[in-house]
């Protein structure tokens, strides 16, 4: 009995998408393959034949965030340059790529996922966390241009000067305060910048934070 067109056509169709999806399968492993190893020309190429710059692993990690952290920064520049590229992408733990680039210290990454309109304040850790714990002040001041809140808390409560007191470095802690964060705000734990400070033996920052205290209360030195 012959089949009606419709149901011929529906076949056919069932079957190219068959024989389609081991390529695509393909694709994916080349576009991870490609972050990897920090092949440019293969990601650009990938890339030219449509595939999409926002695909992310099975763990949900974004391709641009996988090559933020691995330094694959021939591939980054790459997906940047697609205007396809979603610049506010997140991976299972809410990070999104400018974290990671707040993070490493990646400048130009930052100011292009900026311009992109990726997010500079978000709910959570923020990439002014990020930039405080890699004790970064070219990207601090980067992204306190682009307003971002200067005393935004974690989940736990930590603020950018608690990260920069205890993972920083004195120059961050001192930009910071400069900048006007608040020396006196507690973590869930009760936990001040100070506590941070002297929790990690960082003498520099706690006596910063000490003296930005003391200035706040308006204590004279002497008596401090």
């Amino acid at each position: 009995m012959k089949r009606p067109l419709f149901a011929q056509l529906l076949i056919a169709l069932i079957l190219a998408l068959g024989a389609l999806a081991p390529a695509w399968a393909a694709d994916a492993g080349d576009f991870f393959r490609a972050i990897h190893q920090d092949n440019d020309s293969a990601m650009r190429r990938l890339l030219e034949d449509g595939f999409d710059p926002n695909t992310k692993s099975d763990k949900g990690v974004p391709g641009l965030y996988m090559a933020l952290q691995e330094g694959s920064m021939k591939v980054a520049k790459v997906l940047l340059q697609s205007r396809r590229l979603k610049a506010e992408q997140r991976n299972a733990t809410d990070e999104s790529p400018l974290m990671m680039a707040a993070l490493k210290g990646q400048l130009d990454v930052a100011q292009a996922l900026i311009d992109k309109d990726a997010d500079v304040n978000k709910t959570g850790w923020t990439p002014l966390h990020y930039a405080a714990t890699g004790g970064h002040l070219k990207m601090i001041e980067l992204l306190l241009e682009h307003y971002a809140f200067i005393d935004a808390q974690a989940p736990n409560g930590n603020t950018p000067l608690m990260m920069a007191a205890y993972f920083g470095t004195p120059e961050a802690v001192k930009l910071l305060i400069e900048q006007g964060a608040d020396v006196k705000m507690t973590n869930q734990s009760g936990k001040t910048a100070l506590d941070f400070a002297q929790m990690a033996k960082h003498r520099n920052s706690a006596e910063l934070i000490t003296e930005a205290l003391r200035r706040s209360q308006g204590v004279p030195r002497g008596q401090w």
